[in-house]
């Protein structure tokens, strides 16, 4: 009998040791997104990840883990290693891997502090096993999740890092060129080019997979070794083909995570959204960005529905993931969109049936900045 009380009892102190460490590291990290990435929707994921923790563990009575904790006595209060008091940048190894490299200075607390809570819960749940199974399956349901949340906020930084002077994106269509030749086609990249356009995406659903691959191979012919980068609509196997720089996902195309099985680690993925939760999605999805509208009526795409300024704003109000305004958008209304907060823009019409598409960009950066 004393034997097994002393089992439970060291069962209580492993628990009550876990379950505080796996809080302390949700909350480093969301005190990190809330007020340093300033991203409301991921700091509510976090808040919420610990509240479900406290609910998941409320079956062990607060007094059999505190009669059971034995700080003092915790051998492994007095082991340290060389790496404890140092982190490496923001996202590290995980956030590259994710699409892009960090160059953060929040000393690898991110990925660290998730660690180290992934770590607390497989304690939590392996010993929790022995005396509530039930918990456990709850248990682990909240370490798969931090999976999910790590990839978001990571991708998040790296994103808004690597999407820090990103501005305007320009979406054109091959079917205008195709009758005219790769000459016209590479004569309009290169006025985007010059005009230091961060983005150019090809869509035109007219053309088979082998014009599109072929006017892709043109672009990105152009685009490389500028700071211009290359977007494929829609075909994540195409982009690939292409040698596009990445891939835009409409909410019919493929999963961020599908797609990312085609075009690898290193390639952008965009993704449209046209509401608030849509919007959420992609942030846990992984996107490295996101397209938000339509916001007004467009002249290049028929829209069933135009979600207008309502959505940036909600966007801009917890959504820190670089997000580009999309639909209908000029010179003339694009004063409404800075004033809303988003410093991003997708057009097309404004500048690819502009007399002078070299100077519409750069008068769109204008007005934005």
């Amino acid at each position: 009998m004393e034997s097994e009380n002393s089992d439970q009892s060291s069962i209580f102190r492993i628990l009550d040791a876990a379950i505080n460490r796996a809080g302390e590291g949700m909350r480093v990290v969301e005190d990190y997104v809330r007020m340093v990435v300033e991203d409301e929707h991921l700091s509510r994921q976090l808040k919420q990840l610990r509240h479900d923790l406290t609910q998941a563990t409320i079956s062990i009575e607060s007094e059999s883990r505190i009669a059971a904790r034995d700080t003092v006595g915790d051998v492994g209060c007095r082991i340290e290693t060389e790496s404890e008091y140092q982190r490496g940048d923001a996202a590290g190894k995980a956030a590259r891997a994710a699409g892009g490299s960090s160059t953060g200075a929040a000393s690898g607390l991110v990925q660290a502090n998730l660690a180290r809570a992934q770590q607390a819960l497989r304690t939590i749940e392996e010993f929790s096993k022995t005396i509530d199974p039930e918990m456990a399956k709850q248990v682990e349901q909240l370490r798969y999740r931090t999976y999910t949340i790590e990839k978001a906020v990571l991708t998040t930084v790296v994103s808004l890092q690597n999407f820090n002077r990103a501005s305007v994106y320009v979406l054109i269509d091959g079917c205008s060129f195709a009758e005219q030749g790769d000459s016209n086609l590479a004569a309009m990249v290169r006025q985007l080019v010059d005009a230091q356009a961060d983005f150019i995406q090809l869509r035109d659903k007219t053309l088979t997979d082998k014009q599109l691959v072929l006017a892709g191979r043109v672009i990105a012919d152009l685009v490389r070794r500028t700071p211009t980068r290359f977007i494929m609509n829609d075909r994540a196997d195409l982009a690939v083909a292409a040698g596009a720089n990445g891939v835009h996902l409409g909410q019919d195309d493929l999963e961020v995570a599908d797609a990312r099985r085609i075009v690898g680690a290193a390639r952008t993925i965009g993704v449209s959204t046209h509401s608030i939760s849509q919007a959420r999605q992609a942030v846990l999805d992984g996107a490295n960005y996101i397209g938000v509208g339509p916001v007004f009526e467009s002249t290049t795409k028929n829209f069933d529905e135009h979600v207008g300024i309502k959505l940036i704003h909600e966007v801009v109000k917890e959504i820190q993931l670089p997000a580009f305004a999309i639909g209908g958008i000029n010179l003339e209304n694009v004063s409404l969109i800075a004033e809303a907060g988003l410093s991003r823009i997708a057009v097309s019409a404004a500048v690819v049936r502009s007399s002078e598409p070299k100077s519409a960009v750069v008068a769109l950066k204008q007005k934005l900045n």
